[in-house]
């Protein structure tokens, strides 16, 4: 079996890989029996929604489906509630392959007409353009209609440009731009084709493809069968702390997931969509969790064009295949090293969370001369062939290096301050159930950032300064300024 992932644009121009990570799917050998049976006391009123649901996809399936949840509404939105106790290890939902809709389900006529490079989340949202447009004709219209309204999804694209100013402060920003015109690319393509089929689609609008595509990087994960939309499964709501995610077994040609533990009757069911930070839940479901134990910062970084050494610095790390540019979600490039920097549990030991890679590139960096930098190749083509992975040789040169990093830090937690100041000035304004919802969304993703960047900055100011005496500490205030750290920004 293996793991489902719920598909969420991954750019490389974020700290994530350059695909598509749909939620995953697990190998599992713990096969599960979802024999139904009769109603116990406990068990909760099932809605008439919910029932008409399942009956619906159970003839669908032609098997039974789930007879331990039920589909309810919760602050979330659509939710799956415990019908019945619950235990854990037991396998509360089953969904076949022929109960899900991937790209397949497009005709071979339109199929054949489709760009090859179109990708295949925007081939998903095309099957639900076409299945919208059928209406009740429609043999997925139980389906679809359950599906929100784009006036009910948040997803950062759908964000009006003042809103998207609350955030302007994070690399989500540049990143929901790039998005959108991305989804616009990929529109301008596929309309020509779809003008071509008006009984399948109709009059199809940007906003129209947008919504779908928004509907598949919200609800799609990524299965044995590929991107692939699961009624029902896709109810249950994600849970960063949870260990229950959806398995997929390519010999069963089934979906499923197994509970991680016991639920009691009308409780909420929840999973893991993946281990997603806030950034990217906003951006590709549409919410935020008040912390989020995966929050992440980009950090960009390159040599200033004022340094003496730029061509040889610039050089060296390209030919220890440092990248020099980053690919935006609209396959554009941004000038930059780009670098993840997770949350660093204590300010002192190892650092975990800050990357080798980045201190390397400060110590590249901090060089201020010729010697210096053959130096450091010397060393690496003495040991593992990695660059500048070790402390430099001389204490003020390594200090520098990780001030070069704290002043980065210190100015992007600085912007952060200022963004969240502004808005408790938002806060305090009135304003209506949309605006408040996006405003408490903006809050929790630039306060997981700037928690993850004050942890890091901790950590490396406890490390500098226990290698330096007060004349050498003074150097990171002095000789490297924030003009000195490079020229990429955060966003």
């Amino acid at each position: 079996m293996q793991v489902g992932v719920r598909i969420a644009r991954l750019s490389s121009s974020r700290f994530r890989s350059p695909h598509f990570p749909l939620l995953s799917t697990t190998s599992r050998r713990l096969r599960c029996n979802l024999s139904p049976s009769a109603a116990s006391p406990e068990e909760c009123e099932l809605n008439e929604e919910s029932d008409k649901f399942l009956r619906w996809l159970r003839q669908k399936a032609g098997s039974e489906i789930s007879s331990v949840l039920s589909l309810g509404n919760s602050i979330y939105g659509r939710s799956l509630f415990a019908s019945k106790n619950i235990k854990s290890g037991e396998c509360i939902l089953k969904v076949p392959y022929i109960a899900q809709i991937t790209s397949e389900n497009i005709s071979r006529e339109i199929k054949l007409l489709l760009p090859r490079d179109i990708e295949n989340v925007s081939r998903l949202a095309v099957v639900l353009l076409a299945e919208k447009k059928h209406g009740e004709y429609s043999g997925w219209a139980t389906y679809v209609n359950s599906l929100p309204s784009i006036d009910e999804m948040h997803n950062a694209i759908f964000w009006s440009k003042d809103e998207l100013e609350l955030v302007r402060d994070s690399a989500i920003y540049q990143e929901t731009i790039n998005l959108q015109a991305h989804i616009k690319k990929e529109y301008s393509v596929l309309g020509p084709v779809l003008e071509q089929f008006p009984y399948d689609f109709g009059d199809v609008h940007l906003m129209d493809f947008m919504h779908a595509y928004a509907l598949v990087t919200s609800r799609a994960w990524d299965t044995s069968k590929g991107v692939s939309l699961i009624p029902f499964a896709d109810f249950l709501n994600h849970d960063g702390t949870c260990d229950a995610v959806l398995l997929s077994d390519v010999h069963e040609e089934i979906s499923e997931v197994i509970a991680d533990r016991d639920y009691a009757v009308g409780e909420q069911v929840m999973i893991r969509y993946g281990k997603f930070s806030n950034a990217t839940l906003l951006l590709d479901f549409g919410f935020t969790l008040p912390y989020n134990k995966y929050d992440q910062v980009q950090l960009l970084m390159d040599i200033p064009s004022h340094d003496p050494l730029y061509g040889m610095k610039s050089e060296i790390l390209k030919k220890h295949c440092w990248p020099r540019t980053t690919t935006n979600a609209d396959k554009s490039n941004t000038s930059g090293n780009s670098f993840v920097v997770k949350e660093v549990k204590s300010a002192i030991g190892k650092g975990k969370g800050i990357p080798q890679a980045l201190r390397a590139f400060a110590r590249v960096l901090s060089a201020t001369s010729v010697e210096e930098l053959q130096s450091l190749i010397t060393e690496a083509t003495e040991n593992d062939g990695r660059l500048a992975r070790r402390p430099l040789k001389s204490n003020e040169r390594e200090i520098q290096a990780h001030c070069i990093l704290c002043s980065r830090l210190l100015h992007m937690i600085q912007g952060h301050d200022v963004a969240l100041k502004k808005l408790k000035s938002v806060d305090a304004s009135d304003c209506n159930g949309r605006q408040s919802l996006r405003t408490r969304m903006a809050r929790d993703l630039l306060n997981g950032e700037l928690r993850v960047m004050k942890s890091a900055y901790a950590w490396l100011t406890n490390y500098y300064t226990s290698l330096s005496v007060p004349k050498e500490a003074s150097l990171c205030s002095e000789e490297f300024s924030l003009t000195s750290a490079g020229d990429g920004e955060l966003g």
